[in-house]
């Protein structure tokens, strides 16, 4: 694999050690602090296989090439966020993905994103040049920012009741935060509590179905009010309502959507182009302003800073707060979610009933060539029945009772669609329809 590769859209990711090795991220380092000119960059990682060893290859890149460094050592991203508040920050993780995976997500100070247009190529393009300046070494030092964190996120949520609940550490990061955040607030059980970079129990991907098994069936064996299932690096959050259902993030968005406007009315909120017809609805009801967007972290963040957004949800399961930087925070969103079922006086599974109007097809993957060709083929298909047309993100077209939104993956030749309708009749006849359009 050429070292273009593992330069991703929005962060940097490959498999350990033949496609991201301490060779190459020492060299990262280096042309990151040559781009940014910075003194000062925070470094943090998480506990998966080789991150120790690309931890330290990154330190010493940094300061060899000038760069004073504060190291808080394994973290989640989000305390990683937290700590950009010194100054530019790197974290040594690949969040979700499988176990072989590795790579590193950097953002400015004050968790400004760092993406592939926005820096990411700046950074390949001097590591393809090869030629660094000679600079006065830096120094490394440590820092414990967890008490900070834990304090800073407890700002979010006042008051909670002691509801039952059975958290899913999925030996990631959260094995760090979890119990400091939530063991006094509720009465929490712990699934695979200890860091392993092996994930022995699943995949740190809480979006995959066979990732909630574990915690569906204890959820319901403990008869518990509320199962929360964290991915590797923090950055992204399921909850599992208290029949043992996982819910939807886009009503997860609703949600607290719904806890923050009480506070902050009439304030804009983001939600994803594969979000429900519901999603709007609500946020209307509730007296906020709902602004649709494409998906992706980087973008999503820089949406918000320039419409002053109070929050945005991805359906990924990613949670981002004004009040947080306009960064993405799992624990925060767990914190929220608790909140309101605490002030309503409802189970989640009462909270979440009246959202379910429409039916949603899920994300549906298509192996194709072209896939400009391809949604072009889908715009002329469809064009002339449409109520709404828009390319926020590929193309969404909305009729009178469904819509359907095809979008090109970034890094593979996919075309993923989803699609939502009034009926279940109406989406099986539209899905069938799609289908044949797409194969």
């Amino acid at each position: 694999m050429a070292i273009g590769e593992i330069f991703k859209a929005y962060d940097i990711r490959g498999i350990y050690p033949t496609e991201i090795y301490p060779e190459l991220v020492y060299k990262i380092g280096r042309a990151f602090v040559s781009w940014r000119k910075k003194e000062l960059v925070v470094v943090g990682r998480d506990c998966r296989i080789g991150s120790e060893e690309l931890h330290k290859a990154l330190v010493k890149g940094l300061t060899d090439q000038g760069a004073n460094v504060i190291d808080i050592g394994l973290c989640s991203t989000p305390m990683l966020y937290y700590a950009s508040k010194m100054g530019d920050a790197i974290m040594v993780t690949a969040s979700h993905n499988p176990k072989q995976f590795n790579g590193l997500k950097m953002c400015k100070k004050g968790a400004v994103a760092v993406s592939g247009a926005n820096g990411l190529n700046k950074i390949q393009a001097i590591l393809d040049d090869g030629k660094f300046e000679k600079a006065k070494k830096g120094k490394a030092r440590k820092k414990t920012i967890i008490a900070g964190y834990v304090k800073e996120v407890k700002k979010f949520a006042k008051k909670i009741k002691k509801f039952k609940a059975v958290i899913d550490i999925g030996n990631g990061m959260s094995s760090i935060t979890a119990q400091k955040i939530f063991g006094r607030i509720l009465k929490a059980s712990y699934l695979f509590p200890k860091m392993d970079g092996n994930f022995p129990n699943h995949e740190p991907n809480p979006m995959k179905p066979e990732s909630l098994v574990a915690l569906k069936k204890e959820v319901v064996k403990q008869k518990a009010n509320i199962g929360i299932i964290f991915d590797g690096d923090v950055d992204r959050v399921v909850f599992v309502d208290e029949k043992g259902n996982d819910v939807r993030a886009d009503f997860i968005t609703i949600l607290v959507a719904r806890e923050l406007l009480k506070k902050y009315p009439n304030h804009k909120i983001l939600y994803d182009v594969r979000s429900s017809w519901a999603v709007r609805e609500e946020i209307t009801k509730d007296g906020g302003i709902p602004i649709m967007t494409r998906i992706g972290h980087s973008y999503i963040k820089t949406v918000m800073r320039e419409e002053e957004s109070i929050f945005a949800g991805e359906l990924s399961g990613h949670y981002y707060y004004k009040d947080f930087m306009f960064a993405d925070n799992a624990d925060i969103t767990a914190l929220l979610v608790l909140s309101l079922m605490t002030s309503e006086k409802k189970t989640l599974s009462k909270l979440v009933a009246p959202l379910k109007k429409y039916y949603q097809s899920g994300e549906l993957n298509f192996s194709v060539e072209n896939k400009e060709a391809v949604i072009q083929k889908l715009e002329d298909a469809y064009v002339k029945k449409a109520h709404k047309l828009h390319k926020i993100d590929g193309l969404s077209i909305e009729f009178e009772n469904w819509w359907f939104n095809a979008r090109p993956s970034g890094t593979e030749n996919v075309l993923r669609l989803n699609i939502e309708a009034k009926t279940q009749k109406l989406l099986e006849e539209k899905k069938r329809e799609l289908v044949r359009q797409l194969t």
